[in-house]
């Protein structure tokens, strides 16, 4: 298996662009790529641009028909047809939408091609992480799932266990959907509580269906939980699925809208605690999968402040040149980004904050929300799969 790391970048994919008043601004994407290569970080990794994903591929997941509607979309974004929820607010049409969304899809099949055939260690496609859309219809900011996509190719290659992990804000109900039968995935996705945030879904009740029961964990979170409490649940649920699964590839996905900065949701993550859940990702790749790593962007919305440096974390951690939470970053891309934003930049890769949890297996507090939160995860799903709650 290769050393170095892979990192999938095509400058296209910033044509992921629903429109000026969207928050899902493909500024973030460019600033991102910018902030890796002002710290040195794409001479650290293959930077690889991989081709669009077929019509062939993209079936793995996706129906026909909704291909195929979202291909109309793409050629004239007047003809959408919002029965495939594209044309939406959430999901506006906007010409080339076809290209450009399989274009992202096809950096994240190609990352799990790369990882799967150990001509990479780990691969990293920021861009990727849609982890909202349907077999039949776009969702929440996605049209293609370009996670469910990449877990679908490793089994054609011949997979028989594969973790996905999610710590986006919002519940990973697309790639969930995807495998809600599938024993060969294990799903676990950590998320503000369904009570409070799109897509309302992800209860700890939610955990598979026929011989994928058990296979899908979902922990959800009170509203305004911090990093004390999100490293506690990731810590108390994550690494003893993945030790009793063993899977032979993990696949991540990061957003960075837990963010206590970010405006559309409401946990109070810090940039270091979301730091210190990538490298807990990158050490469980390396000790339950061979370093089998596919980590993904997702969310994030707080553009400037918080998902470059987000991202550009989870580069230098893939390619084993993890960068110093204290380092000053290069006024070149400060200078970046107030050409194209108009806005300050932050100055370090830090918020400042020392991220600690107490462990689970010191105790938990019956009393506790946070605790009430895992609890209810552990007592949902972890009999299913033989394990103690």
């Amino acid at each position: 298996m290769s050393g170095r790391a892979q990192l999938m970048w095509d400058d296209a994919v910033t044509g992921y662009d629903f429109g000026d008043s969207h928050p899902m601004d493909p500024v973030r994407l460019a600033l991102t790529m910018g902030l890796v290569r002002a710290f040195g970080l794409d001479r650290a990794v293959d930077v690889v641009a991989a081709k669009a994903a077929g019509d062939s591929t993209l079936r793995l997941v996706h129906r026909s028909d909704y291909v195929a509607a979202v291909r109309a979309a793409s050629a004239d974004p007047r003809a959408a047809d919002q029965k495939y929820g594209i044309g939406t607010t959430d999901d506006p049409a906007f010409a080339g939408m076809h290209e450009v969304s399989a274009l992202i899809a096809g950096q994240s099949v190609a990352a799990a091609e790369a990882v799967w055939r150990g001509e990479a260690g780990h691969a990293v496609n920021f861009s990727g992480g849609l982890h909202h859309a349907m077999p039949g219809g776009a969702a929440g900011f996605c049209i293609y799932n370009d996670p469910a996509l990449a877990i679908a190719r490793l089994l054609e290659l011949g997979a028989e266990r594969v973790a996905y992990v999610d710590v986006d804000v919002h519940h990973g109900d697309g790639v969930q959907a995807a495998f809600w039968e599938d024993p060969r995935v294990l799903t676990v996705s950590l998320h503000e509580h369904p009570r409070t945030l799109f897509p309302q879904t992800g209860w700890p009740e939610e955990t598979g269906a026929g011989a994928g029961e058990g296979g899908a964990v979902n922990v959800a979170l009170p509203a305004g939980t911090g990093d004390a409490g999100w490293l506690r649940a990731f810590h108390a649920v994550v690494p003893e699925l993945l030790a009793d699964f063993r899977p032979q590839v993990v696949v991540t996905q990061h957003g960075a809208d837990t963010h206590f900065e970010d405006p559309l949701a409401h946990l109070a993550v810090s940039l270091d605690a979301q730091r210190a859940v990538m490298a807990a990702c990158h050490d469980l790749a390396h000790e339950y999968a061979d370093g089998r790593w596919v980590a993904l962007g997702g969310g994030g919305y707080a553009v400037v402040d918080v998902v470059p440096r987000s991202w550009t974390h989870l580069v230098g951690i893939a390619a084993h040149a993890p960068v110093d939470p204290e380092s000053v970053i290069p006024s070149s891309w400060r200078d970046e980004v107030y050409a194209r934003t108009r806005q300050l930049g932050p100055a370090r890769m830090t918020d400042g904050r020392t991220p600690s949890w107490k462990a689970w297996e010191d105790g938990y507090d019956p009393a506790d929300r946070l605790d009430q939160a895992v609890l209810a995860t552990r007592r949902a799903a972890f009999p299913l799969r033989g394990l103690l709650t």
